[in-house]
C-alpha cells in the first residue's frame, strides 16, 4: 500500500470520528439514522456480515470512498473473509459496467432506426 493511500484512508476515519460525535450531540436525525443503520445491518433472514458485502458493492456503484473504509472495516469485523470481499467487489464491478449495456442495446436501436429511415428517404 502506497503512504498517500493509508493517510487517505486514516484521514477518512478521523474525519468520521469527528463528525460522529460533533453531530452525535447535535442532530437527532444524526441519532436517527444510527438507529436505522444499526436495525438495516443486524442479523435477520441475511447475515450482517453478507449485508456488509452487499454495502461494499454498492459503495463501489456509488464510488463512495468514506462508505468504503467503514464497510470493508464492518465486512472483516463480521469474519468476511479477504476472497468474500474481493467477489463483493467482483460482483460491484459487473454492475458498474453491466448497466452500459443497456444504453449499448439502446444505442444500437437508434442506429438501426436511422438507417431505416435513411433507406425510406433513398428510396
Amino acid at each position: 500500500m502506497h503512504q498517500n493511500e493509508q493517510e487517505k484512508i486514516d484521514n477518512i476515519k478521523r474525519i468520521r470520528k469527528t463528525a460522529h460525535q460533533y453531530y452525535l450531540g447535535r442532530s437527532e436525525v444524526y441519532r436517527k439514522f444510527l438507529d436505522l443503520e444499526a436495525a438495516a445491518f443486524k442479523d435477520g433472514a441475511i447475515s450482517k456480515r453478507e449485508k456488509e458485502l452487499i454495502a461494499i458493492g454498492i459503495s463501489i456503484v456509488n464510488n463512495c470512498e468514506s462508505c468504503l473504509e467503514w464497510h470493508i472495516h464492518e465486512a472483516l469485523e463480521a469474519s468476511a473473509t479477504e476472497a468474500q470481499i474481493i467477489e463483493a467487489i467482483g460482483v460491484a464491478i459487473e454492475m458498474g459496467i453491466g448497466p452500459t449495456t443497456v444504453a449499448a442495446r439502446f444505442a444500437a436501436a437508434v442506429l438501426e432506426y436511422n438507417a431505416d429511415l435513411k433507406k425510406k428517404v433513398a428510396s
